[in-house]
């Protein structure tokens, strides 16, 4: 995995969505869309959605679940979700959740109209010194930082610039056709 550099398997910063930190929600999701119609025969669909700040330098992100954690607003009174959710709580807890908190009351047409509102600077992820990889590193070295930061991507630097995004499925593809082409 040595030979293989992070910069060969990346999908470049101007293939993938992006949205300013004043997009809303709904744009995000629409620059998500647009930027799938011109993937690559072959890829796999972007799971996320990158943050610009006024520089156009990425200052965060919006995955999959950030967009289903922002359309029902009263999980903001949970606390970190991402932490609780570690400590394996039975069914019947988490339906009380539901129920204690009011979680889904209204219509999900509501949500979404009030989703429309939100700011992606209000509810996006941050980024942390463990999500940057440069470009020319090895994918062994990608594969320990995902590994170990159970990050689903890697924003990729050339120099200060970031330049791409190496995702865990095209990992993940690489990994699978090196196995299938092993000669036992």
């Amino acid at each position: 995995m040595q030979s293989i550099k992070v910069g060969e398997l990346m999908v470049p910063l101007a293939e993938y969505a992006t949205v300013s930190e004043e997009a809303t929600l709904k744009e995000a999701v629409l620059a998500l869309e647009k930027a799938q119609q011109h993937l690559e025969d072959g890829r796999e669909k972007h799971r996320a959605i990158l943050v610009l700040d006024s520089k156009r330098h990425v200052i965060g992100k919006i995955d999959q679940w950030t967009v289903l954690w922002a359309v029902e607003p009263r999980y903001k009174h949970i606390g970190d979700i991402r932490e609780t959710s570690r400590y394996g709580f039975s069914a019947e807890f988490l339906r009380s959740m539901i129920e204690n908190f009011g979680l889904w009351r209204e219509p999900l047409e509501n949500l979404c109209k009030k989703a429309t509102e939100i700011k992606v600077k209000e509810i996006m992820q941050g980024l942390t010194a463990t999500e940057f990889i440069q470009e020319d590193s090895s994918l062994d070295q990608a594969l320990h930082q995902m590994v170990m930061g159970r990050h689903a991507s890697l924003l990729v630097k050339k120099g200060d610039s970031v330049v791409g995004i190496l995702r865990q499925s095209d990992v993940f593809k690489e990994i699978c056709d090196r196995m299938k082409a092993c000669q036992i």
